[in-house]
């Protein structure tokens, strides 16, 4: 049976749009490369994950100087989204126009954040957020309530936000997709990098791909690797082509969709290069795989010699007092959030610690993340070599993230923290990979239009971190759920329209 639409991917795009389509009765084929997450012992064992990285990939990428690295993505139904922190939250409205930074400026959104809003709400209802209203004053319009109220602090962490309140902070409530009761009974461990394999997250298996299922006309096909795509002269897509169980297949489908992320499907159109497309498809503007982002980030640790921190779960709380400037009317630093818990065997087999030291610490650590965006660059790309990614990441913007960590430091000092430790994100943690396929309204300067679609091939469809423009310093998975929900909506008014 020939499907009407075959999503390339099951990650938060894919499986979103999976879901957005659903209802048209449309026969829709997801294919996923990689398997579902079952539970196992690995599951809530730090040292498996972070130290041994038994869930990590055997996948080798060159970075710009031809070295080889593991890139650290994830490839299981869900995607990346099973391993993240489940932060739903959305752009600010001022990321949509051009920003001046301190490392450069960003060129802005093809669309208003008006235009976006209605799906954002669609997007938190869809993923069961729980988030505060009137916290933040960074916080965009709104046309409607988060559906449930923020997750609560523990006691400790209770008590952090008043000491940052008292230093002169604006402390709010992360917006979070967790069942948070859900994810404590199968196991006392933290968050952020632990796999979700009890439903406690609300990722894109839980949620977007278990609505999409729940219709008899959609499928999902695991183990499948695709390998190109092919197009015909008029541009149109005519074939899919994969390998499962060993066996080379092609299929055909009325509307392709790639949401294979931000790396992967610009490889997917670099690969599939042609006679007709010697540039690889999508690629008229030469933009493919340029432009390539991935946030400025460091985990920041706060410490007291006197004062513990018991939390399990303390990744409830953000400050936004220097997303929109310094504090000072300069330029913008970026966003600051809880970290999931750091615990000793995270610190133990990741730094050279020793043990008794990395007990001590975990224990009375308060752990951050800063993060700062990362500036559209053309020569930041990604690139095939011999058949082998080539990710040449331009690392931009960075004086700007020194000092976001440079003032947490000293307003975490200012409320009663001592010791301030801090380290940053290599390229082996995928930081919010973004760009490559970037959305825009001239053909000639990105590669598909505003509704994600192909430029070059009308029934393209690219959803994915892809397409965005800029990275914002915000995490992207919402922005990335609700331009699924405007393509679904699109996809349906147009293709399904006859």
């Amino acid at each position: 049976m020939q499907p009407d639409v075959v999503i390339i991917g099951s990650g938060m795009g894919g499986a979103t749009l999976a879901a957005a389509l659903a209802p048209s009765g449309r026969r829709i084929l997801i294919l996923e490369r990689g398997e579902a997450l079952r539970p196992s012992p690995a599951d809530r064992d730090a040292r498996a994950i972070f130290a041994d990285g038994v869930f990590r990939p055997d996948e080798m990428w060159l970075d710009g100087s031809d070295q080889a690295f593991n890139p650290g993505n994830f490839y299981n139904v869900g995607g990346n989204s099973k391993f993240y922190g489940a932060v739903l939250i959305r752009y600010r409205e001022a990321d949509f126009s051009p920003i001046k930074h301190r490392g450069g400026s960003t060129p802005g959104w093809p669309i208003a954040y008006e235009e976006l809003e209605p799906d954002y709400l669609a997007a938190e209802h869809l993923y069961e957020v729980r988030g505060p209203t009137g916290e933040d004053p960074t916080d965009p319009a709104r046309s409607g309530a988060y559906l449930h109220a923020p997750v609560q602090d523990e006691p400790d962490i209770a008590q952090l936000r008043q000491r940052l309140k008292a230093s002169g902070l604006n402390p709010a409530s992360l917006p979070l997709g967790v069942d948070i009761d859900r994810w404590l009974a199968a196991g006392r461990h933290p968050w952020d990098g632990h796999p979700d394999t009890c439903g406690g997250k609300m990722d894109a298996e839980t949620i977007g791909l278990k609505t999409a299922l729940e219709h008899p006309n959609v499928d999902l096909w695991t183990g499948c690797q695709v390998s190109s795509l092919q197009a015909n002269a008029e541009g149109r897509i005519t074939g899919v082509s994969c390998a499962l169980e060993g066996e080379e297949r092609t299929i055909d489908a009325g509307t392709v969709v790639l949401s294979a992320g931000a790396v992967q499907s610009a490889a997917l159109l670099l690969a599939s290069a042609s006679e007709l497309y010697p540039k690889g498809l999508a690629n008229r503007s030469d933009q493919v795989g340029r432009n390539f982002m991935n946030h400025n980030c460091s985990a920041v640790l706060a410490l007291h010699p006197l004062r513990k921190n018991r939390a399990i779960y303390q990744k409830t709380l953000m400050i936004n007092d220097f997303y929109l400037s310094d504090g000072k009317g300069g330029a913008p630093l970026g966003n600051i959030q809880l970290l999931g818990k750091i615990s000793a065997p995270i610190l133990d087999g990741t730094t050279p610690l020793p043990r008794w030291l990395a007990v001590m610490l975990a224990a009375r650590s308060f752990d951050f993340y800063a993060m700062s965006e990362d500036l559209p660059n053309p020569e930041s790309r990604v690139t095939l070599k011999n058949g082998q990614i080539k990710l040449d990441w331009q690392r931009s913007n960075w004086a700007t993230h020194e000092a976001l960590v440079q003032q947490l430091k000293t307003c975490l000092r200012k409320a009663g923290f001592p010791i301030v430790l801090s380290r940053a994100f290599d390229r082996r943690t995928p930081s919010h990979q973004c760009g490559t396929a970037r959305m825009g309204r001239d053909p000639a300067l990105s590669v598909v239009d505003t509704y994600c679609r192909s430029h070059d091939h009308p029934n393209l469809f690219i959803v994915d971190a892809s397409v965005l423009p800029t990275s914002a310093a915000v995490n992207p998975a919402l922005t990335i759920a609700a331009l699924a929900l405007r393509a679904g909506r699109h996809i349906t008014d147009t293709e399904f329209a006859a």
